[in-house]
């Protein structure tokens, strides 16, 4: 994978991506971009891609209006460092985060210091700068903090952990914890976080009117607990609640990113604007399970799903929004990846390479404007969330080849995805070449990290993880609020 790397000057810094231009990049207004990342949403989840139970409208027409990918890959397949791919332009053998790393007593291990992010290289553009949602990439006190990695603005939680309930006692605005009425933290209460966190994203989009501005929407919805303050139309079908709430979580992503489109038109942006929906990880069920079975998740014929390194983990339900300059009606199987849209955000708004600028990615401002994707000298995954101590899962892909490696003392599986897009029959007894080529590929990727050794998972991971855990037990025993904690407004 080529790294682009260091050119001098000034800069700075979405399962959605929004990216607002003007009709002529010469000389016209600062791009507003905007990625929305919707957590856990699968392909088969949505209508555009042959969901016929659960309703997505507005997504669907969005789809339709601009370009569907049927290829567009993840960071990799776990919460924090999908993310952390969009946020540093890097894939996950270069990432500094490659699994989710848990630190008590709230946050996950920080975006270093040293790393330039998008968020910056888009506030030293002259960006206003938010995050809405989850962010999981470094607590306040640490320099992973929203604020210190380019952020003006942040609602929403800050760890993971916390995310793990729809109805939580408290949420982060800015970096002071309010307290939500009617919520214990333990199932459904009175106060539903996707409601107020959409509510202050609108809100900050209308006061950017006249500023252009970077949006990473890191919606939730629809990872787990599945939780919701009203199933909707899917309150009398005859379903489970379990899964009247997970379609009920999907449909309300459809109808918080239609009235996000809707703010846009209203305020004269939707000509300008470009967006780019993706989820962060494939279905996070198991096709036989309960919601997986029942909304037939795997019916893209895709292997695998949430912590595989098979294709229905990694590719995503994705798609651009940009009328009169991304193609309408156009289905493109054309590879691409999160750490690609660091670099098209640096083509698109003109933006300058400043010094410590890096990224694995390469621009896809052509590809979205109807052209052919970038040529690339491979794709690359690594998965730290080892199970059964086998070491870190790794995967590549290079024109049609695909290569997957379940822990580290595996053997290498080799699939044509040309062919054999279902990942059925492994190819690598018959093609010791392609075994050769995808172990140079996996060490030619692969930096080493004292946190993210291929071979085992490092101790203080696994001792501060417990700890953190542990933390949360307690505070979600004793309804946890911050004891500086302002009442909502």
């Amino acid at each position: 994978m080529r790294l682009f790397s260091a050119f001098a000057s000034l800069l700075a810094a979405p399962s959605i991506l929004v990216l607002s231009l003007s009709s002529s990049l010469v000389g016209a207004e600062k791009p507003n971009f905007v990625f929305i990342l919707s957590d856990d949403v699968a392909q088969g989840d949505l209508g555009i891609y042959g969901q016929e139970l659960i309703q997505t409208p507005r997504l669907d027409a969005l789809s339709k209006e601009g370009t569907r990918y049927t290829q567009a890959y993840c960071g990799t397949t776990v919460c924090a460092p999908s993310r952390a791919s969009f946020f540093t332009g890097k894939h996950s053998g270069h990432c500094a985060i490659r699994g989710n790393y848990e630190l008590p007593p709230e946050g996950q291990l920080p975006v270093p210091a040293e790393t330039l992010t998008i968020a910056e290289v888009a506030k030293a553009g002259g960006y206003a700068t938010a995050t809405f949602g989850k962010w999981g990439m470094g607590f306040f006190d640490t320099e992973g903090s929203p604020f210190k990695q380019g952020m003006d603005r942040f609602y929403g939680y800050n760890c993971q952990r916390h995310a793990h309930s729809y109805f939580p006692t408290y949420l982060w605005d800015n970096d002071v914890p309010v307290k939500l009425p009617g919520n214990t933290g333990q199932g459904v209460g009175e106060t539903y976080s996707q409601a107020l966190i959409q509510k202050e994203m609108l809100e900050w989009v209308r006061e950017q009117k006249e500023n252009p501005f970077f949006l990473f929407y890191a919606i939730t919805l629809p990872h787990g607990p599945h939780e919701i303050d009203d199933f909707g139309i899917y309150q009398d079908k005859p379903w489970s609640d379990r899964q009247k709430s997970y379609a009920a979580q999907v449909t309300r992503i459809d109808r918080d990113i239609g009235e996000l489109v809707d703010v846009l038109k209203e305020l004269g942006q939707d000509k300008n604007t470009l967006i780019v929906f993706a989820g962060d990880n494939g279905s996070s069920f198991n096709p036989n399970s309960e919601i997986g079975k029942l909304f037939q998740q795997d019916a893209n014929g895709l292997r695998g799903y949430k912590r595989g390194m098979y294709e229905g983990a990694l590719r995503q339900a994705a798609f651009a929004w940009w009328p009169g300059v991304v193609p309408a009606g156009r289905v493109s199987d054309e590879p691409w990846a999160f750490w690609d849209l660091m670099p098209t955000f640096v083509e698109l708004a003109g933006i300058e390479e400043p010094a410590g600028y890096q990224t694995d990615g390469l621009s896809l401002a052509s590809y979205l404007k109807g052209g052919p994707a970038p040529e690339r000298d491979y794709f690359y995954w690594e998965l730290h969330e080892e199970r059964g101590h086998v070491g870190a899962f790794q995967a590549a892909r290079w024109q049609d080849w695909k290569a997957v490696r379940n822990g580290f003392k595996k053997p290498i599986e080799i699939y044509d995805l040309a062919k054999d897009a279902g990942e059925k029959n492994d190819l690598a007894k018959n093609h010791p070449e392609l075994v050769a080529k995808a172990k140079a590929i996996f060490e030619d990727a692969h930096q080493e990290d004292p946190n993210w050794p291929l071979t085992h998972r490092a101790e203080e991971r696994t001792k501060v993880s417990n700890e953190a855990w542990a933390v949360k037990k307690k505070r979600d025993a004793s309804q946890y609020i911050p004891a500086n904690a302002v009442p909502l407004k």
